[in-house]
């Protein structure tokens, strides 16, 4: 019997190994240049002929004087998004799931998720047009409004701030689908009685509905906080300059510059491996408490 089991099973097992052998080669695979953190790599003499220099590019790199600033603006920013991300997705379902008019409710839906196919190269030059202190939109209505123009991607004080908006901007629009989705999970007979018993919209949100989002709020919530060190390479690599690494350079982008740039090829190893770690405590931190919270299970 269990060999018979085992047969039939033998075609899903077959589909399986090309995603297998995928993830073995290039997740896994690569995974042996870790040692370059530990060397003082050279290209020429490769991954087994690098001198072998133990912890003194970790020790290098939290030396340097920028690399704290680095983690603070990672972590700021990140967790910036991740609230942004979670209070107006939830904003905004509430409100769609107001809407009767099925047409309006659906062409709003497509509006504010077309974004979301659209990458950062592409955004990052419309951003640029649209936020030039010279010739865009919103500093034209900011002129016409008496104030001074900004120019929010070269401005060390608003470029986190950009980051943030413009992240949300285009991602929110997925997460309220994803809201909206568990709207309807919610029995309809509570919302009846509710109008029985004399609640206003407002009371059979605040009583019902909201509470019947709270789970799955709490369940993206703690999955996200294994994103903490990861704040957007390619939005911030498309928007950033010199003038605003104070507040704006971020991991990623610290090591694209140390390793890709300046050819410190170890130090920039070295400072991924640690991003990497933190992050692995980070998800297990979170699976972890989306188990405890919201029963989550990866299985």
């Amino acid at each position: 019997m269990n060999r018979l089991f085992r047969l039939k099973e033998m075609p899903l097992h077959v589909m399986l190994l090309p995603g297998v052998l995928f993830v073995l080669l290039f997740a896994y695979g690569p995974m042996v240049g870790i040692v370059i953190a530990f060397q003082k790599f050279s290209p020429t003499k490769g991954l087994f002929g690098s001198e072998w220099i133990g912890f003194d590019n970790f020790t290098y790199v939290f030396g340097l004087p920028n690399t704290l600033n680095v983690i603070r603006n990672t972590i700021v920013i990140a967790v910036m998004k991740m609230v942004g991300g979670i209070v107006f997705p939830v904003m905004m379902a509430l409100l769609l799931n107001e809407i009767r008019a099925r047409f309006y409710k659906r062409f709003v839906q497509t509006i504010i998720y077309l974004p979301h196919f659209l990458s950062w190269v592409i955004l990052s030059g419309i951003l640029w047009d649209v936020l030039s202190p010279s010739s865009g939109i919103v500093n034209d209505m900011v002129g016409w409004l008496g104030f001074e123009k900004i120019n929010f991607l070269g401005n060390e004080n608003w470029f986190p701030f950009v980051l943030t908006g413009t992240d949300i901007w285009k991602e929110f629009g997925f997460g309220t689908i994803v809201y909206l989705a568990a709207l309807t999970g919610i029995n309809p007979a509570l919302y009846e009685a509710a109008v029985i018993d004399g609640a206003s919209r407002w009371q059979q949100t605040w009583k019902i509905t909201l509470p019947g989002l709270a789970p799955i709020i709490i369940l993206l919530t703690t999955l996200s906080l294994g994103n903490v060190l990861n704040a957007g390479f390619e939005q911030v690599f498309n928007l950033y300059g010199p003038v605003v690494y104070s507040t704006g350079d971020i991991l990623d982008t610290y090591v694209y510059r140390l390793g890709l740039v300046d050819f410190q090829f170890g130090v920039a190893t070295a400072i991924g491996l640690f991003k990497s770690a933190v992050s692995l405590v980070l998800i297990s931190c979170s699976y972890l408490l989306a188990y405890r919270l919201a029963n989550y299970r990866i299985f």
